[in-house]
This record gives C-alpha cells, structure tokens and sequence, in this order.
C-alpha cells in the first residue's frame, strides 16, 4: 500500500489526468501522517521538475525522509548518476526515472549497477491509444515530461525493456484513469506484469478498496498507489488493507 505524493513548488498537489491541480498540503507532513496510518511505503513525485528541466528538490525530500519512517521512493527531474547519488543521499531509498530514462535508456543500467537495481524504479506514464475500429488488442503509448510530451513508444514493450535494462520495479500509471476514480486500468496492468518478472506497482484511479483488489487479481500488479482517496480521507490505509486481507492477499498489518 503506497500513497503517492506528487510535488509541485514545494507542495503535494493532485489533478485530474495531470492537469487542473489541487494543493492538498505539506510534503513531510502528509508523508509523517501515512507512515503512522500504515502505508509500507511512499512514493514523492517532483512532477514539474522534468518540464521545467531541473533538479529534484532535494531540500523537500530531505524533510519528507526525516518524518516518515517507511521506505521512500522518489522521483523527478533525476538524470545522472549523480543526480540519483544525491536524491539517495537526501533520504530516499529508491529513485524513479521516467522522461530521462526514455531519453537514455542506458542511464538505468548505470544506475543499477552502481546502486543495485533494488534502488532503480521505471515510472511508465501509460495513454491508451484511440481505437482504430479493429480487433488488435489495446495498446498503450509511454508520454514523459509529466504527461505533457507523446513518445510513440509501447507501453508494454518499453517496460519489459526497463526491466531487461536493471530496472527493480515498474510504476505504471494509467493517464487516463488518473484522478478520475474509475478504478486502475487492468489491462495495462496486466499487459505489462504478463511480460516482466519484477514487481509491478498499479497508480492511476482508485476510487476503493475494489480497485485495489483487482488491480492485484485482475491486473497482476504487485502493490498498488493511491493519492487523492487518501489525501481527501474518502477511504482509510487501514480500510483498504481490510478487504484486501478479506480478498486473501498477502497485506502487511496497518
């Protein structure tokens, strides 16, 4: 179970298909509350950091890290080597690449193999392609740059090769469904963890404890993120877990 907190100027904001964004509070706050509610982790997403062409903030993920006390994954703006040493160094556990990996698909096996691929996660930000009145099965374009810039890329071919490259976990988000609360989009999920052996993390259009079940049995995902249901206190950490023990998923304690 993994709130999400995408950062904008400092602050965690949510949006309807990464647009018309809604500050909903303080980074480390929100970060503090989750960790104490039950969330096994945490993911910060810088979201304007890549379509601004700058650095994560790190000074915001540093007080993030010092108030919850979970494993945190963060995200943004991340292009070198570096870049990642010193997002690790300012707390997080795991850095996420998105636009740069596209960009340079070889930065995720340098970056694997200096800090091990435990610590590299791909985010896939995943459009369904407009259908073309055929039988093909549905297919997903990657679009980087916070959902701003089309790539032509396959969703699903591009995630087996992240994880072929080193990367340890894929998050796939469905722009789509994102904040729309129509529930994860599973055949994406599982049009990508059919194809790749590490673990798959599902985002984009909880709207309840369903969602999450499904996003596990029906989309194979691994873990399953969240943000505005729990920014908004519409459902609970603990409520979630509940009927996802009640499914028989394997789910830490909240």
């Amino acid at each position: 179970m993994i709130p999400c907190l995408d950062v904008a100027g400092g602050r965690v904001v949510k949006g309807t298909r990464f647009v018309d964004l809604v500050d909903e509070g303080d980074p480390p706050e929100l970060a503090e509350r989750y960790a104490r509610e039950g969330a096994d982790e945490l993911v910060f997403l810088d979201i304007t950091a890549a379509p601004e062409g700058r650095a994560t903030l790190l000074d915001v993920v540093e007080r993030t890290a010092r108030r919850a006390f979970v494993p945190l994954t963060v995200g943004g703006g991340v292009r070198t080597v570096g870049e990642m040493r010193d997002v690790l160094r300012a707390g997080a556990d795991k850095v996420s690449f998105n636009t740069a990996a596209v960009s340079d698909p070889a930065l995720v096996s340098r970056c694997a193999a200096r800090f091990g691929r435990q610590a590299v996660v791909v985010a896939i930000d995943a459009r369904r392609r407009t259908d073309d009145g055929t039988d093909r099965e549905p297919a997903w374009d990657v679009v980087v740059k916070g959902g701003r810039e089309a790539t032509g890329v396959d969703a699903a071919e591009w995630a087996q090769r992240a994880a072929e490259l080193g990367a340890g976990e894929l998050l796939v988000t469905s722009m789509d469904r994102d904040g729309t609360r129509a529930g994860f989009d599973t055949a994406l999920l599982r049009a990508i963890s059919s194809r790749v052996t590490v673990p798959v993390i599902a985002s984009g259009g909880a709207s309840g404890p369903a969602d999450f079940v499904a996003a596990v049995v029906e989309g194979g995902a691994d873990a399953v993120l969240a943000a505005s249901i729990f920014h908004r206190r519409i459902h609970s950490i603990a409520e979630v877990k509940r009927v996802m023990v009640a499914a028989g998923l394997p789910v830490r304690a909240a």
